[in-house]
């Protein structure tokens, strides 16, 4: 019979008290989005609802589908573009070093600590000069370039693996800048890539300061929409419950999707580079 072990025992309990007060917040949320508004109150806050309202799943979606809309046409080419502009960047860093390299990297990476509100000013200038200011080409402009450090990052450190004897076959093999990368870095950039759309498209997708700032009424995504269902003196609860679940649910797809893939290719290259 095998011995249960104090330690082990005691190591479960604290994992899964842990579990349960990660939990409370997402129970707390479920059930409120199934409650009828009028049966919301403090008295029957941790009850579950009883019956199942789904008027607020209906009239969230109503509200969220203009901005559900903006947010897909937003986040998915922000994503690919700056996951394209990250890998060639990453491709060049590690494989095709030039003079000044070595203090351009740095620099790149130092934009992951600017904070938002720092630019926020020069960036409506300069969106504004441009004609990109209101709209979601402007708002994709701002998080291609703010998400360049990071992918840029993540690829280089990836290629920093690939053996340099091979893009150096290649080359003799008659191949150039762009053929290496299209026959040899890119076919092998999958785990690269999936680390690099899953960050993208969490950081993008649940943005708030640059969508309310940076585009008018009509284009703002679903995060803004979000923040306006809570506003107001007589909230109906249920309703920005439900909203925050349908917000969560593309992200939560991305994870389940792509998640296993997500720590393999986070650890690849972190050892050199």
């Amino acid at each position: 019979m095998p011995t249960i072990r104090p330690r082990r025992v005691l190591l479960y309990a604290v994992l899964i008290l842990l579990a349960i007060a990660y939990l409370i917040p997402v129970y707390m949320v479920l059930i409120t989005a199934f409650k009828n508004p009028a049966t919301i109150n403090l008295n029957t806050v941790w009850q579950p609802p009883d019956p199942v309202d789904w008027q607020g799943f209906t009239t969230a979606a109503q509200e969220f589908l203009p901005n559900l809309r903006n947010s897909f046409s937003l986040v998915i080419p922000a994503t690919i573009i700056s996951a394209l502009m990250g890998s060639m960047n990453g491709y060049v860093l590690s494989k095709w070093k030039f003079r000044g390299a070595n203090v351009l990297f740095p620099l790149m990476l130092f934009g992951m600590f600017i904070p938002y509100q720092s630019i926020l000013i020069p960036l409506f200038q300069f969106l504004n000069s441009i004609n990109l200011y209101g709209g979601i080409p402007g708002l994709i402009v701002a998080h291609v370039v703010y998400g360049l450090p990071i992918t840029t990052l993540i690829f280089r450190n990836y290629y920093a693996e690939v053996p340099t004897e091979m893009v150096e076959a290649s080359a003799i093999d008659g191949a150039g800048f762009f053929g290496i990368y299209r026959h040899i870095m890119f076919p092998i950039s999958l785990p690269g890539f999936v680390v690099v759309i899953i960050w993208q498209f969490t950081q993008i997708w649940n943005e708030f300061l640059f969508a309310v700032t940076l585009t008018s009424t009509a284009n703002q995504p679903i995060t803004v929409k979000l923040s306006e269902l809570a506003g107001g003196e007589a909230v109906k609860w249920n309703m920005p419950m439900a909203g925050a679940l349908l917000a969560a649910i593309p992200t939560l797809i991305v994870y389940i999707a792509l998640g296993q893939y997500f720590i393999r290719g986070l650890l690849a290259g972190s050892v050199k580079g």
